[in-house]
This record gives structure tokens, C-alpha cells and sequence, in this order.
């Protein structure tokens, strides 16, 4: 029999009791259903998914080693999982979410070895995988060595609604991730790594006793979404960088330049599920210097895109 130390077990006990406390406040703050549809926990739909792809490989499977990897990054809660759940509806494309223990362990990638064999087992043209708390590794994720050439999605979002999104999941969790960057308590944590020195400067540039979360969320999405420019993934042809507002906007032709970009045929089911509306911008009550970072990126952002 396998013993668990008991400070492991207590740290299981004490992470699931979060989770749930978590996904028990998504559901009062946004409701049953929309947890469901983001967390996909229809079995029906589930079941249909895995049987189209079974089906797929039967008919199309490529030999291991050839599957193309694709990695979603960005920063959480902006949009990603919608665009995984359109990924998904393809049987072309072989799906690790976040919590896919197989590759994740906590939201995190256990390991480049793992992660590697993973993408090399798959018998689907494309393995989709959403590391979102390494997305300062997209870099290094698309060098590994022994996969075929691989494409990164950066999933960028207007930083009012993230902000809003994250705050109602979350809480204080961005805030509390830049008052530990400041203090320099941070450790390995994934929120402090691969920042530079002007990155850290700005950080401890603000105190974190008097900051709203919604600031905070504000400031974090600058610091995650200016990554993309100090990494250079904007001068790099294997990053696409996409837009949730932009797709919800116009779903069809957001999901035909991402086809495009991935060397597949369109298909209207990488939409379908996706509700189309003209997002309306309702700017919170931010610190002005972190309003003003924001702009200012936002505005590289959408001229990039």
C-alpha cells in the first residue's frame, strides 16, 4: 500500500476545499449553467466528443510523433476556454485542458518529459494544450526537442472584463501574487517568473496595503499580456495572436484566420458554440497608472492583431 505523507494529504485536503469554495462562488457570481459549460461537466456532451474523436483516429490516425503540438496561452480568465471548447468540437485535435492530470498536475505542466511523450503517443494531427501558467515558456515550449514544429495561441482579453472575471473567481489572488513579486517572496511561483528588471521595478512600485483587487487584476494582466512583446513572439510567424472580443464579435471570420494559421479547413463547428455580440467596454475604478499602462498596451495589442 502507498503511504502519503500526512503534510501531503493535509495540502490535498486544504487545496480541494479551495477549489470547491471556489467553483461553489463561480456558480452564485455567474450562475450553474455557465460553470458547467466552462468547466465542461456535461457527460452527454463529453461522451459524443470522445466518440467522434475515437472515430477519427480510426479513419485518419496519423503515426505517433507527427501530431503538430499547439499551446493556448494568455492569461486566466480571458476567454481561453471558449476557444478550447471550439477546439475541441474538432476530431482532428486531441484536447489537454488545464486539468488534464496526464500532463497537469494543478493547473501546471508536470513536466517538459511528460508533456513531450504526451504529444508524441497522440495519434491526432494536432495536440492542444493549455499551459496557461507557463505562458512565459511559450518560447521554450516551442523548442522542444523531438515534436514536430510546433504553434501557440496568445489569447488576449479587454482588461475591464478579465479584470471583473477574475476578481468574481479568484478574489485576491492577483493581488496577492504582486504584493509576494514586491516583497521578493514570491519563490518559484509561476507568477514571478521570467520577469525583467523593469517588470520587477514597476511591480514594487505600488502599495499593495491600499490596491482594490480589481487594480491589481488590472495590473497583472499588463504585466502577463506585456510578455508578448519582451518575449518577441509579435516578430515570430508561429504565434498567432488572438482576440476573445474580436471572436465574439464576429466568431466565423476570427475562427477562419486561427484555421488558417493552423493549416486546417474551416469547419463551422470551432464556432458554433460561441454566442456573437458587440462587446461594450465598462471601464472599472482602477489606480490611473495602472489605467494608463493598460491603454497603452491595449492599443500595441490591437494594432498588432
Amino acid at each position: 500500500m502507498l503511504c502519503v505523507p500526512a503534510a501531503d494529504q493535509s495540502h490535498a485536503v486544504v487545496y480541494t476545499a479551495r477549489r470547491i469554495a471556489r467553483h461553489v462562488r463561480w456558480a452564485r457570481t455567474e450562475g450553474l449553467r455557465r460553470l458547467v459549460e466552462e468547466d465542461r461537466l456535461n457527460p452527454v456532451e463529453r461522451a459524443a466528443t470522445a466518440w467522434a474523436k475515437r472515430r477519427w483516429r480510426r479513419a485518419h490516425g496519423v503515426t505517433p510523433g507527427r501530431a503538430v503540438p499547439v499551446y493556448v496561452v494568455g492569461l486566466q480568465r480571458s476567454g481561453t476556454n471558449m476557444l478550447m471548447r471550439g477546439l475541441d468540437a474538432a476530431p482532428e485535435f486531441q484536447v489537454h485542458n488545464e486539468n488534464d492530470r496526464r500532463v497537469f498536475h494543478r493547473f501546471q505542466l508536470r513536466s517538459d518529459a511528460v508533456l513531450g511523450a504526451a504529444v508524441r503517443a497522440s495519434r491526432h494531427a494536432y495536440v492542444i494544450v493549455k499551459p496557461l501558467c507557463e505562458t512565459h515558456r511559450v518560447d521554450e515550449l516551442l523548442a522542444l526537442p523531438g515534436l514536430p514544429p510546433g504553434r501557440a495561441l496568445w489569447v488576449w482579453r479587454d482588461v475591464d472584463d478579465r479584470a471583473r472575471s477574475e476578481v468574481a473567481k479568484f478574489g485576491t489572488a492577483n493581488l496577492d501574487a504582486l504584493r509576494a513579486i514586491a516583497e521578493g517572496t514570491i519563490g518559484e511561483r509561476w507568477q514571478g517568473q521570467r520577469l525583467d528588471a523593469e517588470s520587477r521595478a514597476l511591480v514594487g512600485g505600488f502599495d499593495y496595503t491600499a490596491m482594490s483587487p480589481h487594480t491589481a487584476a488590472a495590473l497583472f494582466w499588463y504585466v502577463r499580456n506585456d510578455m508578448f512583446f519582451r518575449l518577441g513572439l509579435d516578430r515570430r510567424d508561429d504565434v498567432l495572436l488572438c482576440s476573445y472580443d474580436a471572436l465574439v464579435a464576429d466568431p466565423e471570420k476570427v475562427t477562419r484566420r486561427l484555421c488558417d494559421f493552423l493549416d486546417l479547413p474551416f469547419d463551422p463547428r470551432l464556432c458554433a458554440h460561441v454566442e456573437r455580440r458587440t462587446p461594450r467596454r465598462r471601464p472599472l475604478e482602477v489606480d490611473p497608472r495602472v489605467r494608463a499602462l493598460c491603454d497603452e498596451l491595449t492599443e500595441r495589442l490591437a494594432a498588432h492583431a
